[in-house]
Formats: C-alpha cells, structure tokens, sequence
C-alpha cells in the first residue's frame, strides 16, 4: 500500500500503562507511529491524549487479547489506519490471582492456571497470528514477546508462582518455535525481559523504572536485520532460561 507518509507503525499491547505506556513512548520518540492496544476505553484515550501530549504520533485500538473478535477488529483497524505493521510488541500480561494458595503447586488453581495462559501465552499467539499478514508487508517486521525471568528454569526466579511463572516458560518456548518457523524470512522475533519494574503490576515496589523496563523491548523492536532471533534478552545480554 503506497503512503506519502511512510512512517513505521507499531503495535503495543497493554498499553495504557507501566512498561507498555513506555514502550509506546519511546518507540514514538523515535519516530514510529503507536498503536496503543489497550482494554479499557478511557484509559486507552487517557494514555493516547499523553502520548501525543508528548509530541508521539498515537492512536487507541480496543483490544482484548483474550478474544479472537476483539483481535480481529483491533487487525482490521491498524489495517485501515497504516496499512501494515512493522513492530508488534506483545505486553499485555496478568500475574494471577495469589490468594489462597491459588499459585501454590500443591493447592494450584487451576482456573487461575488457565486465565493465566489465556492472556500471558494464548493471548500473544491470538494477536500474533492475526497481525502477521500486516507484519508481512513490512521490509524489517520485528516481533517482541515480553516475558519474565521468572520463567526461567534455570534462574527460578522470584516467589513461587505456579500459574504465572510457567506461562513465561511457555512464552518462551513458543517464542522459540516462532523464530524457526520465521527462520528464512525477514520477520525476527525474541522475547524480553523488563526487570523487576515498580509497577502496579508489582505495587509499584522494586528497584526499575518503566523507562528501564521499556528499553530492552525497544531495542529487540528496532534490531537490524541481521539481529539475534528466538532469543530472551534483557539489558545485560541473554538470560539464560
């Protein structure tokens, strides 16, 4: 689709705040047009108004990850507003429910467990899936999968949470399947990990901003063409998983 404009588009999910609000803002301070894919409609228009308050070219998209309708709509619109899509980064993510013993292995949740995957691993296949034929028609389609280190195997990292620390694991592993799959194509795709970042997400209790948790996710979303794929990286270099 030829555009006098030809400004890069990017999609974030979870947009509206935290590390996704921060992707967002710095992928538009270096020039890409933001999609800001969020749930709720007056935090997404919220979000949007501060982003382009702050000089970022920025449009709302309702989007539900956890619904194939929300997603196909939310596909349909970038298609409308941009013609294609050049960076998707996939942020929205839930921990869960806690209480209880809801992620305690031996009184699991099982509900919690699916929830869980539906948004942190279904979610991201969902939007994925359905934004491919637009990532496909960029020259550098780049793909970032926001994890956790809690999902590493080998580090075991942070409390026990047994829904949401094996959807990170599965992110992953599914992180990995799509590299191979995009292996000899121009789409790239990793999965990163923002840190523990004081947000509401963790009662805005831990040592990194969402500018810092932001960066690595920026820097995976604006690789060259010759970057690492199916990786898991964050701002000090692989994580090991």
């Amino acid at each position: 689709m030829d555009r006098v404009n030809d400004t890069k588009t990017a999609l974030v999910t979870g947009a509206n705040k935290g590390i996704g609000f921060a992707v967002a803002q710095g992928l538009g301070a270096l020039g890409f047009t933001v999609a800001v894919g969020a749930r709720d409609d007056a935090r997404r228009e919220e979000a949007v108004e501060r982003l382009r308050a702050a000089g970022v070219d920025a449009f709302g998209v309702a989007l539900d990850v956890t619904s194939d309708d929300s997603v196909a709509a939310a596909a349909a619109t970038i298609e409308q507003r941009a013609g294609r899509l050049d960076v998707l980064v996939n942020n929205a993510g839930i921990s869960g429910r806690t209480d209880g013993g809801a992620q305690d292995p031996t009184t699991l949740d099982l509900d919690v467990v699916r929830t869980v995957l539906d948004t942190n691993v279904f979610g991201v296949v969902r939007v994925t899936n359905a934004m491919l034929p637009l990532l496909r028609r960029a020259d550098s389609p780049r793909i970032v999968n926001m994890s956790s280190n809690m999902g590493s195997l080998t580090l075991r990292t942070g409390p026990i949470m047994a829904a949401y620390a094996p959807s990170k694991s599965m992110l992953n592993s599914v992180t990995a399947q799509y590299a191979r799959r995009f292996a000899e194509t121009n789409v790239i795709v990793n999965a990163a990990c923002p840190g523990y970042v004081a947000t509401d997400f963790t009662g805005f209790n831990a040592p990194r901003t969402p500018e810092q948790g932001a960066a690595i996710a920026i820097r995976l979303a604006t690789l060259p063409d010759d970057g690492p794929r199916g990786g898991f990286f964050d701002d000090e270099g692989v994580v090991p998983w």
